[in-house]
This record gives structure tokens, sequence and C-alpha cells, in this order.
């Protein structure tokens, strides 16, 4: 499937609600997305997780690999839950990652950035907030697994972002203990 063809896949799925199997050039393993809003080089779903909704995710088209509409039982129970039924996409403005960077500033909720990879070396994670936007990069204030907030700020180019995870119950867990 072309890059545009997934586009217009991602399009339908939006306007129906529809649950996708995500695949990314860089996870061995596949995603389950709401798609809920988008823009030509991201977009932005809801995470479903053992039929729990865990949090939003921003990720870029160029990553994507596979998509994929499940059409099985899920659907009847994801329907028969209402698990969908109170799940509204974030404000934000999701046109490149300067402006969905900028809007989760604005927002001052920590959140997650990641460079994933498959190569484990190359992996980069950070847990925190955006402290400033700038034309190529975010400067980032981010704590550490025991919860310290660090005194450097993170540079992190655009170029590395491959994930931003917000409202998930490790972001919000978490973050009531920092």
């Amino acid at each position: 499937m072309k890059k545009a063809e997934m586009k217009e896949f991602v399009y339908s799925a939006i306007k129906t609600k529809g649950l996708c199997r995500m695949l990314f050039k860089y996870a061995s393993c596949a995603f389950q997305y709401f798609p809920l809003q988008m823009s030509d080089k991201l977009f932005l779903a809801a995470k479903l997780d053992d039929f729990i909704i865990d949090g939003f995710s921003i990720r870029r088209f160029c990553d994507l690999t596979v998509v994929q509409l499940y059409e099985d039982k899920r659907n009847e129970i994801i329907k028969a839950e209402g698990i969908l039924d109170d799940v509204a996409a974030p404000e934000m403005d999701i046109t490149d990652w300067y402006s969905a960077l900028l809007s989760l500033q604005k927002a001052e909720k920590n959140i997650i950035i990641e460079h994933e990879s498959l190569i484990d070396d190359e992996e980069e994670f950070a847990i925190g907030r955006v402290e400033k936007v700038l034309k190529n990069k975010v400067l980032f204030k981010h704590f550490d697994a025991d919860g310290v907030w660090q005194e450097e700020l993170l540079e992190i180019p655009f170029s590395q972002i491959t994930s931003i995870t917000l409202g998930s119950r490790y972001v919000e867990i978490f973050s009531k203990y920092v």
C-alpha cells in the first residue's frame, strides 16, 4: 500500500471510528489505534490496550508501513462496552511537529517523546514537558526513572521524533509522583 492510500485509509477510519492495526518501520509488533485527527505529515490516535483507551499518540505517516481495519469480534466488544463513547481528540494543531509541540507546551502537561528503532542502542525515551519550541527542535524538561527532574534541558531535533504520547496511564500516574 502506498503512502497516499494509507492516508486515505486513515482518513476513512477517522470518519467511521474504525479500529486500525498499524505497523511502523521501527517496530516489530503492531499497534491498535483509533485514528482521530490527521494532517499531511502526522496523525493523532487513541491507543487501545486490552479494551482500554490508554492515552493518545501522535505519529508520522512516513513511518507507517501497514494499516488495516480490524474486522472481528473486537468491534462488537468495543461497541457493547462503550469504549469510544467518551473519547475525543485533544484540542491541538498537528500540522507538523512544530505546531503539535506548541499545542502541547500550551497544555502544560507531561508527555513522552520517543525515537523508536529496531536497534535497541538507537532508541531514545524522554518523559516530561515542553519548555520551548524552536524552528527544528524542542527543548524538553525531563525526569528520570526515579522521578527526579533533571536540570539540563534535552534538545530533541524534530527529525529524531517518531512519536509523542500524551494522556497515557504511565504518563498520568508517574506525573502525580514527581
